[in-house]
């Protein structure tokens, strides 16, 4: 059985999320991050991390993949045009969208005070929306990003609609709202969302 560590309120809900939608058994440890729980598997105590036959995954992106190649759910097949795709919408909301909500966080509440830059967050915000447009133009008329199937990118940059409107960037009408919409009432997202109590 997989092990999920990190509480469900951190990237470990995008793990939570794909356990679900590919109907795995698995047991969640909600560890906080830089926990003694989560130093003992992650020397910088990140979340999340997933626990397979004794060996530690690192990285929400890295550990969706793995359960999406290992069940072949939620992917195409590596080697693959559609993969090349799929991994493109992945590395761009990873570079423009995660990153950016990232460095919010960290100039926020994560760094020490006297190391944060509060002013960077009229540009994040900034590059955030631009973005989003961006992104917006991909999807067209789609269901999901990569067309009729969801696939990996959709659980990150759904994840990462919630995030940011946590934080305070804005997400604009048009057609990446309604998609986001739609994501968050599937089931598996449901049930994965009650585990943050």
């Amino acid at each position: 059985m997989y092990k999920a560590l990190g509480m469900a309120a951190t990237r470990a809900f995008r793990v939570l999320w794909m356990l679900e939608e590919l109907g795995l058994e698995y047991a969640h440890l909600p560890y906080a991050p830089r926990s003694k729980e989560m130093l003992e598997v992650n020397p910088s105590g990140k979340v999340p991390a997933l626990i397979v036959d004794d060996q530690v995954i690192l990285d929400s992106v890295a550990i969706m993949q793995f359960l999406a190649d290992k069940h072949d759910g939620l992917t195409y097949a590596a080697g693959t045009i559609l993969r090349a795709q799929q991994d493109s919408f992945t590395q761009f909301i990873n570079d423009e969208i995660d990153a950016i909500l990232w460095c919010a966080a960290r100039n926020t509440f994560i760094l020490p005070e006297d190391k944060r830059v509060p002013q960077i967050k009229n540009t994040l915000k900034w590059e955030f929306s631009r973005s989003l447009k961006t992104l917006e133009g991909r999807l067209g008329d789609n269901e999901f990003l990569m067309g009729d199937k969801i696939t990996v990118p959709d659980i990150l940059l759904t994840h990462c609609s919630g995030w940011a409107k946590n934080a305070g960037f804005e997400l604009s009408d048009g057609p990446l709202r309604a998609y986001f919409k739609r994501m968050t009432t599937r089931p598996a997202y449901l049930r994965a969302h009650a585990l943050r109590g």
